[in-house]
């Protein structure tokens, strides 16, 4: 065990280095320029050359990239992403701010996709080609299909146009701090993320508890005298954990995906609005910065998988 995850953290940093430089590559080639973002538009059209000049200098970006991608490397291996352009915040300090509201939305919302999914996939599998199997399939489909921002604006003209069950935005009302008010902005956009997610989770659940019944252990359990609901999630489910395993793992940074969108729709004050801004103003530290914490989070992610399959199946053997 212990052999496995060094060589797999080892691997991990030089798949870190290569994100690096393509996310650092990807980012200096997107059209625009953060200089002339942040200038006004008058001293632009005057011809000012010497003052945009002056300000890529002092940004560093009259320099070749290779150079640039050397220099903030040095610096981020010491925890250093950098400045903002626009605002001249610490990168750090600016996502720090955004990750604690992100890491609320996606936490409840993954929570509500396993409560959600897992419970809906083993009774579609256990009625298969009933009507709430096929009450699933559509559920399922239409959360895959259906774009996020248009969900969000269907349930804000619902809950909050016209029934004003839940408040359309923000963490909390104006003037009020109670648990209950965070409560109220936190249910609407958690659950659409959570169905969202819960989607691909109820799917592969059924997928895998069909095939396990179909196998010859389980209906040796069941002539046993092993009771229905044993059967179901003592064998089928245990033994399908391995693919599902692996559709949460990637989950995680299909919700900070989807949370990019959420957090527009409902103005939720977190990492996506940050990285929205971010691109819209061409500004390089923080995208850089952003993506590099999705990077990250995928990464774990994908080794959190590995060493759970361990933990869910005995047959496998890391090494």
């Amino acid at each position: 065990m212990g052999t496995f995850v060094l060589r797999r953290i080892l691997v991990n940093i030089l798949v870190f280095l290569a994100i690096t430089v393509g996310i650092f590559a990807l980012v200096h080639a997107a059209p625009g320029d953060p200089v002339r973002m942040m200038i006004n538009p008058d001293q632009v059209s005057s011809g000012s050359q010497e003052f945009i000049a002056r300000q890529r200098h002092e940004l560093g970006l009259d320099r070749s990239l290779p150079v640039q991608y050397w220099d903030w490397l040095r610096n981020a291996v010491t925890g250093d992403l950098g400045y903002s352009y626009v605002s001249r915040q610490s990168v750090t300090s600016a996502i720090s701010e955004r990750l604690g509201p992100t890491v609320e939305l996606m936490g409840i919302a993954l929570l509500l996709s396993l409560v959600i999914g897992i419970p809906l996939g083993i009774l579609s599998a256990v009625r298969r080609n009933s009507w709430l199997d096929y009450g699933t399939t559509v559920f399922g489909l239409g959360a895959i299909s259906i774009p996020p921002f248009f969900l969000g604006i269907v349930a804000i003209y619902t809950f909050s146009l016209k029934l004003s069950w839940l408040p359309s935005a923000g963490m909390t009302t104006p003037g009020v701090h109670s648990p209950g008010d965070q409560f109220k902005h936190l249910l609407m956009p958690a659950l659409l993320l959570g169905l969202i997610a819960a989607a691909p989770i109820m799917r592969y659940v059924r997928s895998g508890v069909i095939g396990e019944l179909g196998e010859d252990y389980t209906r040796t359990a069941e002539a046993k005298g092993a009771s229905w609901s044993r059967v179901v999630l003592r064998h089928a489910f245990r033994n399908s954990l391995v693919p599902l395993i692996t559709v949460v793992a990637m989950s995680v940074p299909a919700l900070m995906g989807g949370a990019v969108v959420i957090e527009q729709v409902f103005a939720w004050p977190g990492m996506g609005q940050l990285t929205i801004s971010s691109v819209n103003q061409n500004d390089y530290p923080v995208v850089i910065g952003v993506s590099l914490y999705v990077a990250v989070l995928v990464l774990i992610c994908n080794l959190l998988a590995d060493l759970l399959y361990a933990v869910a199946d005995p047959r496998v053997r890391l090494g």
